[in-house]
């Protein structure tokens, strides 16, 4: 996949693709059919997606000066992945600031896909909005387009039982400790990803040593234990694996930010600065303390025990 963070100034290679426009955020079966319309309308054309970063209600609440809590499902690495896996192999990720957010619809159809991208295709949901003040939307795309020389596909959304998949519904199912709900929306598991960090290393002291990795700037799922399967993306240890995870402050020795501490099952390895994908499986149970480390290691013990039968690992 090559990534490109402009639309003014690429190279001829990065030009002409037929391209699936939109946040992407997850990246979920409604995500997944508008890249899907925008492979079939051309396949003879490079897949590619245009997308914003920041975020732009990240930018909007960053110029209003508002703390929003964070609600991006995740980060640009994580995202750009799991494009990769979509057969997606030009990503735009637009530079969203003043200059994207003062432009009209016309302006955003004409200087950005006509000009910069030089799209053959776009293929948008049919809740697309786009230039300022959200002022166009898909129907208004595909007028321009016609007139500008790009062809318009407006994707249907796309329904998950009696709801639609959103992003806003994925929240929802996360927040409450239903990942499985998720990944029926998502069409794969909710994955964190990230450098394994170093932290205290108690886990190591208790038996159950863990790769540590931070959650900032992401929405959180429900606190607490999880199963989960585990891609080492990078270093000697690359693979797939099974194992148990916290998500949380660790109440138990009085700390307060939030992270992700991975237990592996039956591993033995230095992670520390390597990329992992964490996919969070069942929820097992909330953060708790507990009256002394004895206490502490059986209930590992059990939440082990737990996971490597919901994973088949036992």
């Amino acid at each position: 996949m090559h990534i490109h963070r402009d639309w003014r100034g690429l190279p001829a290679s990065a030009r002409g693709a037929t391209v699936a426009m939109g946040n992407f955020d997850g990246v979920h079966l409604g995500h997944r059919a508008v890249i899907d319309a925008a492979r079939a309308a051309r396949p003879d054309a490079p897949l590619g997606v245009v997308t914003f970063e920041p975020h732009p209600r990240e930018y909007f609440a960053a110029l209003a000066k508002r703390d929003d809590a964070p609600f991006r499902l995740m980060n640009p690495q994580a995202r750009a992945n799991r494009l990769a896996r979509h057969g997606v192999s030009q990503l735009y990720e637009l530079p969203f600031g003043p200059v994207l957010a003062a432009l009209t619809p016309e302006d955003f159809a004409r200087e950005v896909l006509a000009e910069g991208l030089g799209v053959a295709h776009v293929a948008v949901g049919a809740d697309f909005r786009f230039g300022r003040d959200r002022a166009g939307d898909a129907a208004a795309l595909a007028s321009l387009g016609k007139r500008l020389g790009f062809g318009v596909t407006i994707v249907p959304l796309v329904a998950h039982g009696a709801a639609r998949a959103s992003s806003t519904a994925i929240r929802t199912a996360l927040a409450e400790g239903r990942p499985r709900d998720a990944e029926r929306m998502l069409g794969h598991w909710h994955r964190i990803e990230g450098e394994v960090l170093h932290g205290a290393k108690r886990g190591r002291e208790l038996g159950y040593p863990t790769a540590n990795m931070a959650v900032d700037g992401l929405h959180l799922p429900k606190l607490g234990v999880y199963a989960v399967l585990v891609d080492v993306l990078t270093g000697p240890h690359r693979g797939s694996y099974r194992g148990v995870a916290s998500l949380g402050v660790r109440p138990m020795f009085g700390e307060n930010t939030p992270n992700l501490e991975t237990h592996l099952f039956d591993f033995e390895g230095d992670l520390y600065g390597q990329q992992l994908s964490v996919a969070l499986v069942d929820y097992l149970r909330p953060e708790a303390t507990f009256d002394g480390l004895d206490a502490l290691i059986a209930q590992m013990q059990a939440d082990e025990a737990a996971a490597r039968q919901i994973l088949g690992a036992a």
